[in-house]
Formats: C-alpha cells, sequence, structure tokens
C-alpha cells in the first residue's frame, strides 16, 4: 500500500514498550511510534494498534516504561517484535518503578504514569508522565522504509 510506504520514509528510533500484566508478569513489544510530548511537565506518548493482544494489559496497567533501543540491540527489536512465550528470557532487564521491566542496555528508558489514552483510527495513543529517566550516549537503532538501520552521531 501506497501510504504505509510513505509513512516508512520517516526515520525513526526503535523502542520497546513494557508494562506488567494483572500477575505481574512482565509484557512488552517494539514500537516505532514514541514521541517527546512536554518537557513542563514531562509528558510522552506512544501508539499501539487496536488489534494487539497486549492491549487491554496496556490499557488497564498505571505505568508503561519505553525502552529506546541503541544499535546494537537489534535482536531484542526483533524478541519483542514476534510472538513469543517469553519475550523476557534473554534479555537483560530488571524492575523499575511500579515493578516495571527495564531493559539494561539502552540509549535512554522513560519509566512513566499512564495519563491518558486516546483512540485514534485504527490505534490507541497512550501517553504518560515520565517519573525517571535514564540515557547514556550510544548510538540509536534506527528503522526506515521497513529496513533497520543506524546512525552516526559525530563526538
Amino acid at each position: 500500500m501506497a501510504l504505509r510506504r510513505a509513512f516508512g520514509k520517516f526515520a525513526t528510533g526503535v523502542a520497546v514498550a513494557t508494562s506488567t500484566d494483572p500477575s505481574g508478569a512482565p509484557i512488552g513489544l517494539t514500537i516505532n511510534s514514541f514521541s517527546s510530548v512536554s518537557l513542563d511537565p514531562p509528558l510522552v506518548l506512544w501508539s499501539l494498534v487496536t488489534k494487539s493482544p497486549n492491549l487491554d494489559v496496556f490499557r488497564n496497567s498505571s505505568h508503561f516504561a519505553i525502552n529506546m533501543l541503541a544499535s546494537n540491540q537489534r535482536e531484542i527489536s526483533d524478541t519483542f517484535a514476534r510472538p513469543a512465550e517469553d519475550r523476557f528470557a534473554s534479555v537483560d532487564w530488571h524492575r523499575g518503578i511500579a515493578n516495571l521491566p527495564v531493559i539494561k542496555g539502552t540509549i535512554a528508558t522513560f519509566e512513566c504514569r499512564r495519563t491518558m489514552t486516546i483512540e485514534a483510527g485504527d490505534h490507541v495513543v497512550f501517553f504518560g508522565a515520565v517519573e525517571e529517566c535514564e540515557q547514556c550516549d550510544l548510538e540509536p537503532l534506527l528503522f526506515f522504509s521497513g529496513k533497520y538501520g543506524t546512525a552516526h552521531v559525530p563526538g
């Protein structure tokens, strides 16, 4: 479809959105729909297709984390983009605020309290107030035109 190909011409970072299900088990999925919204107050957003089997978990969770992947974390992106019994089994992670799963080695992580959701077409947009964040100086994993790439960031 021409529209999908045109949307894919916007290079984006790759991230994994994570939360916990009602039993406290970690859940997560690969996204490229992340955006900062505001510095004061600190707000972010991301979106999830309405047919996702994880939609209800994120919709009912009080918190979520956005884990922005580094260029050496393509395998993590692939793992969280495919159906799997336990996506976290081969990933180095720890528990953050509100018991959130936080992936280690990322370029940035935003631990957020969900503030609002808005239905928009075939997606739900999640807004979150950033309660904790971390960042480091690594090269980002990028997605462009259906393919992974990296960006060299001059020092």
